[in-house]
C-alpha cells in the first residue's frame, strides 16, 4: 500500500509474481496456493477446486473422482464402478458384484439364482437347468448327457446308469473268464487214463520198432 515501509504477505489461495505489486491476485478454480505465495498450483488428480481464492484442493466425495489436474468439478462413477469418499479414483466391482446405477459408493451383490456376466449388467435370471448360488458370474451346468438337475444337486441321467450296468456286466464276465482259464491250467495232468505210446506213428513217420514191437502192432504179453 503507499506509504508502507514493508511488503505484505499475500494470504492462501492469492498470489503475487511481480515486484512492486500493489495487491494480491485470486487464485483461479482448480488452482491453490499457501500463504505468501508467487504463483498458484493446479489441483492433483483425484482433488478440484470450484472457487478462487481456495487454500488448498478438495477430495471427490463418495461416488465421485477428477480424473484430470485443475480439476474444477468431479464427475460420477459409471456403473460397474464405485468410490468410497476415502479413496481418490473409482474402481471396478469385484467379481461376482454389479452396479447398473452411476455416482455409487459400493457394489451390490449378485443375488441368488441370478449370474452377473459384467459388473454395469443388471442381474440375468439363472436357467431353469442350472445353478446359480449368489456371486455368480456365470450359470453352473451339471455334466451333460451323464448327469441331470434335481433341486439342488446333480443326479445320474438314465444313460449312465445304464452305461454302468453294462461295464460292470462285461467286467464280471472278463473276471470269470480269467478264473476259469487259471483253475483249466491248475487241474494236474491223469496219469492213469493218458496212454504212453500212441498206437499210430504220426503223419509222415515210418513205423519203427520200440521194444520189439513195431507201431502198427498191438503189444503181446510174453510172461514170465
Amino acid at each position: 500500500s503507499t506509504g508502507s515501509t514493508e511488503c505484505q504477505s499475500c494470504e492462501a489461495g492469492y498470489f503475487a509474481n511481480e515486484t512492486g505489486s500493489k495487491s494480491c491476485r485470486a487464485c483461479f478454480p482448480g488452482y491453490f496456493s499457501e500463504k505468501n505465495a508467487t504463483t498458484c498450483e493446479s489441483c492433483s488428480q483425484g482433488l478440484f477446486c470450484n472457487t478462487t481464492d481456495c487454500s488448498k484442493c478438495t477430495m471427490c466425495p463418495g461416488g465421485e473422482e477428477a480424473l484430470s489436474t485443475a480439476a474444477t468439478e468431479c464427475t460420477p462413477c459409471r456403473p460397474g464402478m464405485y468410490k468410497q469418499p476415502k479413496n481418490l479414483f473409482c474402481r471396478m466391482c469385484q467379481t461376482g458384484y454389479y452396479q447398473i446405477m452411476v455416482g455409487q459408493e459400493s457394489c451390490n451383490l449378485c443375488p441368488e439364482e441370478h449370474y452377473c456376466p459384467s459388473p454395469d449388467v443388471a442381474p440375468i435370471r439363472c436357467p431353469s437347468d442350472a445353478f446359480c448360488p449368489a456371486g455368480s458370474t456365470a450359470p453352473q451346468y451339471c455334466m451333460e448327457t451323464f448327469f441331470l438337475k434335481s433341486g439342488d444337486n446333480c443326479v445320474l441321467a438314465p444313460l449312465a446308469i445304464i452305461l454302468l450296468v453294462v461295464i460292470l456286466t462285461i467286467t464280471v464276465l472278463i473276471v470269470i473268464v480269467i478264473v476259469c482259464r487259471r483253475k483249466r491250467k491248475a487241474t494236474p495232468i491223469d496219469l492213469v487214463r493218458s496212454p504212453l505210446l500212441s498206437k499210430e506213428p504220426s503223419t509222415g513217420q515210418e513205423p519203427h520198432p520200440s521194444y520189439g514191437i513195431s507201431w502198427d502192432r498191438e503189444p503181446v504179453y510174453a510172461g514170465w
